[in-house]
């Protein structure tokens, strides 16, 4: 898909992956619908981008879910992307898991990106064309240990993502699958339990949140099922 006036949301866009590819996705020209909790930053973000429009969004609410691609039709008569990329983490080891935390975390990293799906495939559909990329882990092809309630999470995205690619391919509709690795952003300071893996330092050296924004708007632009971006753990 060309990027060029194309409409695309990007979930997560408050900072990181999701702001970088905002940034990235508007300086090829589309037109960038921005969600998140934060609406100060969101809206900071939008004032930089033509054209950009900011949507507080609580993603674990499915009312605020609609109401973002609501606000997107509304706005601009279509959406051609949605970027999936809100998520957080979840780094304990299998006996300290909380259920609520994982239940927040299965909120945000899994029923979230389904609804999303969900409110923009009759659009897609009807304009008979479209793309969805799911951002999910590495983690959820490696077994690590601390990480197996959040990479639970992934893992179930990686199954929903590759059935609707299947079920959706007759409409036109493009879904695909980013496998970032551990990348330099504020993810390990919002995590719902727990700490990065490893203690404090990375085990690996971080991808940038601007070269996982590249990764994003390749597969967007190539239709791939999964892209990986992989990194040497020892």
């Amino acid at each position: 898909m060309d990027l060029d006036g194309a409409v695309v949301i990007v979930t997560g866009a408050s900072s990181g992956i999701g702001a970088a590819t905002a940034r990235l996705a508007a300086g090829r020209g589309a037109k960038v619908v921005l969600a998140a909790r934060r609406a100060d930053r969101i809206e900071a973000l939008a004032a930089e981008l033509p054209e950009a429009l900011a949507v507080s969004t609580d993603l674990r609410d499915p009312a605020q879910i609609a109401g973002l691609v609501k606000a997107t039709l509304d706005r601009f008569g279509r959406v051609d992307v949605l970027v999936n990329n809100a998520g957080q983490g979840l780094h304990v080891p299998v006996e300290q898991i909380q259920l609520e935390d994982l239940r927040s975390v299965t909120e945000l990293n899994f029923y979230a990106p389904l609804l999303a799906m969900q409110a923009v495939i009759p659009a897609m559909r009807k304009q008979g064309a479209g793309a969805i990329v799911n951002v999910s882990s590495m983690t959820s092809r490696m077994v690590l240990p601390g990480v197996g309630g959040y990479s639970a999470t992934k893992s179930a995205l990686n199954m929903l993502s590759g059935v609707a690619r299947r079920e959706l391919a007759p409409d036109g509709i493009v879904v695909s699958l980013v496998y970032p690795s551990v990348t330099a952003t504020e993810f390990h300071q919002s995590l719902a339990a727990g700490g990065r893996v490893g203690g404090g330092r990375s085990p690996v050296k971080p991808h940038t949140a601007e070269s996982v924004a590249e990764a994003i708007l390749g597969v967007i632009a190539s239709g791939e099922e999964e892209v990986l971006l992989t990194q040497d753990w020892g």
